[in-house]
């Protein structure tokens, strides 16, 4: 083969894999070394993200038509950067995503999601009972949380993160959960 005939082809060949590359990169990826798991507050944070998505508020639960979803963590944060990373530049039920970090103590006002950080376990029921009543997603990372009146509980199987849903809380909370989000959770009752 002459030399111009050779590099034909291979022009041939890069542009004919420059072309499909898109195409096929779906069903074939190279293996890459760099590549790692995400971890559990990852996958948590994705899955709280998620909530906000699949999950009604009412209208009262929200000063006005712009204000954001709010999104609180009270006590220590184990996300370490996870969730705002997950919820940066994101809207959910048409509202822009906020996040707050709260210690034990501080006002719940204008959260409408509030993950219970494992490191309160002490406080729990105490945690639960003064948000009954309002409009606030209560999550939780502790054995029993759901039980004790949490609306979702993250629990950890083979490996793998799931969450179990009380959906009676969710109820008194006044808060609307897709039925497609309640066949992906345990139902505690």
């Amino acid at each position: 083969m002459t030399r111009d005939r050779t590099l034909r082809v291979e022009a041939t060949a890069t542009v004919a894999f420059l072309l499909l590359a898109p195409l096929l990169s779906p069903i074939v990826r190279p293996a890459d070394p760099q590549a790692r798991s995400p971890s559990e507050y990852e996958v948590k944070a994705a899955f709280v993200y998620n909530f906000a998505r699949f999950i009604e508020w009412p209208p009262e639960a929200y000063p006005d038509g712009a204000a954001p979803l709010v999104v609180c963590v009270l006590g220590d944060d184990p996300f370490r950067g996870a969730l705002d990373e997950v919820l940066r530049g994101k809207s959910a039920q048409g509202r822009a995503l906020a996040t707050r970090r709260l210690r034990w103590g501080q006002d719940v006002q204008g959260c409408h999601i509030l993950y219970v950080s494992p490191s309160e376990r002490a406080r729990l029921g105490q945690i639960l009972e003064n948000v009954r009543g309002q409009s606030i997603l209560t999550i939780g990372d502790t054995d029993g949380f759901a039980q004790l009146g949490g609306i979702v509980n993250f629990v950890l199987e083979d490996g793998k993160v799931r969450f179990e849903i009380n959906p009676e809380s969710a109820g008194r909370a006044r808060l609307r959960i897709s039925s497609r989000l309640l066949t992906l959770a345990r139902i505690i009752r």
